[in-house]
């Protein structure tokens, strides 16, 4: 794999696409990106263990790796990257990728050390395929964060790309976790971007007090609905901010029954 980035690199731009698999549109959308600004498109698909926390839903988290096959083929990926964990993790194995506090901030508190899995696997993917541009979902908005951070600190030789959320007609964010959801968890699901969505009219509004607005949009006790955070961050670092400016993020996780969720939106 690296001899074949190093020669097509030479000739035009590579772009990376990482993905755990069990693919959607989401997905797809950061290949078409790729595919529309580079000469070639590397997808991966790997489930990092690294990543999942004892209690998380490593076992369980959706596999269609033949599905997702077919749907790259469609879309004329060039290459596709899909080892097993023993290929990235060999025996005796060592070292990790920690970002710091950006880290441990929104789903990195809710999910200690599941950013320094999630940086440790995409240096390992970035030095393996080394791409000029690395796609990813604006739904992950705190690992977007985080691989910002290390791309700054580390000194990597790319262009991280951040592509809008993808949304489902109700507007539910697309996610492969959302296939846990039955059709009453779905439906209460849509709290996370119906909470966005209102909290972004106040702000066209003109209320632009963080805490004036999280307190005028907290969430009411919901069965089945379980809040972990509603926030008003910086975008880069994810430290809360006193207002909401254009840039400025606001990010919602909750607890659907038991599925965990995330959502966020960029004020405009």
């Amino acid at each position: 794999m690296q001899w074949v980035a190093r020669d097509l690199g030479r000739k035009g731009t590579l772009g990376l696409v990482p993905t755990m698999g069990a693919l959607h549109e989401g997905h797809l959308s950061l290949v078409r990106r790729a595919r529309s600004e580079c000469d070639a498109v590397i997808a991966t698909i790997f489930v990092n263990p690294l990543q999942f926390g004892a209690n998380e839903d490593l076992d369980k988290y959706p596999r269609t790796f033949e599905a997702d096959c077919a749907q790259l083929e469609r879309e004329q990926v060039d290459f596709l990257f899909a080892p097993a964990p023993e290929e990235m993790y060999r025996s005796g194995a060592a070292t990790i990728v920690d970002v710091g506090l950006v880290g441990t901030r929104l789903d990195g508190a809710s999910r200690p050390g599941h950013f320094v899995g999630v940086a440790t696997v995409v240096a390992k993917l970035f030095h393996i395929a080394m791409p000029d541009r690395a796609y990813f979902g604006q739904k992950d908005a705190a690992q977007l964060a985080v691989i910002r951070q290390m791309v700054r600190d580390l000194n990597f030789s790319l262009e991280v790309v951040a592509c809008p959320i993808v949304r489902d007609l109700d507007g539910l964010a697309l996610s492969s976790r959302n296939r846990y959801l039955s059709v009453e968890e779905r439906q209460t699901a849509l709290i996370l971007s119906q909470t966005l969505h209102a909290l972004e009219k106040s702000v066209r509004e003109g209320v632009r007090e963080s805490a004036a607005l999280l307190q005028f949009h907290a969430l009411s006790p919901t069965p089945g609905f379980e809040l972990d955070y509603l926030v008003i961050v910086d975008a880069d670092t994810l430290l809360p901010v006193p207002e909401a400016s254009s840039g400025t993020l606001i990010a919602i996780a909750a607890k659907v029954g038991d599925t965990r969720l995330i959502d966020n939106l960029l004020v405009s």
